[in-house]
């Protein structure tokens, strides 16, 4: 696996093999296969400057680490609003 980040401020569509696409936003990262790193597509974007890849265990830096600070952010619905909790069922 081979990780994609789209280095421009404007939405890429990565054709990939099979008829598919990596759809990335602005700033964003995904993942392809290594087969789909080594496509024409996939070349032109990384030498035109509009895209880099790296791979999964060579670059760490895209993924932030898990500190003591994120177990305080929960996933999930919490409650919606701050207000009052009068009739609240």
């Amino acid at each position: 696996m081979k990780t994609i980040v789209n280095k421009i401020g404007r939405p890429l569509k990565v054709r990939l093999s099979q008829g598919r696409f990596l759809r990335l936003g602005p700033k964003k990262t995904g993942q392809i296969a290594t087969r789909d790193a080594e496509r024409e597509p996939v070349k032109k974007l990384v030498k035109a400057g509009e895209v880099e890849v790296f791979d999964d265990v060579a670059h760490t830096g895209l993924r932030s680490d898990k500190g003591p600070g994120s177990a305080l952010q929960s996933h999930g619905r919490g409650r919606r609003f701050l207000g009052s909790t009068r009739g609240e069922r």
